[in-house]
């Protein structure tokens, strides 16, 4: 399905309102909040073996109790759900093939993930979606795409956010694009507004080798920018022959993080943003870094409104 550049100012109207509904925690009889938690040592190694009394988690300061916790790629998890994005533009024509050797392979690896949603773009983004036993087609569809046109980077963002809306489960973007926007109809600051109200892990690879040094930097803290509101992660090799041991990176932590859940104290469904932290509770582990999205919208229910149930 390809969707124009200038068609994306009306799916980011469609985000937009229904960005409160895509707020509602995971559901089960109540409201249970949940949070993928990556932590890593000092050089950068996932941690692993940790349990939920390991873990303190405090929202608005206020002390939560974890009533959910999984710990890698547990049976008893939350779905995983993948999303790539695919820069396809006219600046990639030099680097499309190892580009493209790179990902599959990254795709042909990720074992566990129930489906993968397939962004690619250029000055048109173009969305499917391929169920975890139909990746012949989905790599048929990376290796068929021509390189050409302008990149619309946001619109691509804003088409994928709108499309996982309506998922459940654990949601994983890996974005790959080698330079800034140049085409689209969203702004940065949009883009962001919408990570931060979302519970999608972003992790970027900004391949930025052919941008000049003030659009490498911009785009590099973009980049850094938008996962870090996600708890992910952004990766910027400096040559194509890094990107497989960028993407084994990036399975190693998909494979090591943990998910954390539960009940908050405030019961409230006014719609409001709730800042989250979480903690290690442990003293050997002090230069341990924990990453996580930095807080959720709370459900909104207008007043005079039935319950939910």
């Amino acid at each position: 399905m390809a969707i124009p550049s200038s068609l994306c100012a009306l799916a980011a109207v469609a985000l937009s309102a229904g960005i409160l509904a895509a707020q509602q925690p995971l559901r089960v009889g109540v409201d249970l909040v949940h949070f993928a938690v990556a932590v890593t040592d000092r050089q950068g190694s996932p941690i692993t073996g940790l349990t939920a009394d390991d873990f303190e988690v405090l929202e608005r300061g206020q002390p939560q109790q974890v009533t959910f916790f999984t710990a890698g790629e547990s049976d008893t998890g939350l779905p995983l759900r993948l999303g790539f994005l695919l820069d396809s533009s006219g600046s990639m024509e030099a680097d499309i093939r190892e580009v493209r050797t790179a990902a599959i392979k990254f795709l042909n690896q990720t074992e566990h993930a129930v489906d993968v949603t397939l962004v690619d773009f250029d000055t048109e983004v173009r969305v499917a979606r391929y169920a975890a036993d139909d990746y012949p087609r989905l790599i048929e569809r990376i290796r068929m795409r021509k390189p050409r046109g302008y990149t619309a980077f946001y619109d691509a963002l804003g088409v994928y956010l709108r499309g996982a809306m309506a998922q459940d489960g654990q949601k994983v973007l890996v974005a790959y694009t080698d330079g800034g926007d140049t085409r689209s109809t969203m702004r940065a600051g949009e883009i962001a507004e919408l990570l931060k109200g979302t519970d999608v892990t972003m992790y970027a690879l900004g391949y930025l080798q052919g941008q000049t040094g003030t659009s490498r930097n911009s785009a590099q803290l973009e980049l850094q920018r938008f996962t870090a509101l996600t708890g992910g992660q952004a990766f910027f090799p400096t040559s194509l022959k890094d990107l497989d041991g960028v993407y084994e990176k990036i399975q190693s932590e998909l494979r090591a993080r943990y998910t954390l859940g539960y009940i908050a104290t405030d019961d409230r469904a006014d719609g409001t943003w709730r800042p989250v932290e979480i903690k290690l509770k442990r003293r050997d582990l002090r230069g341990a870094r924990v990453r996580t999205r930095p807080g959720y919208f709370a459900p909104y229910t207008a007043p005079g409104s039935p319950p939910s149930r």
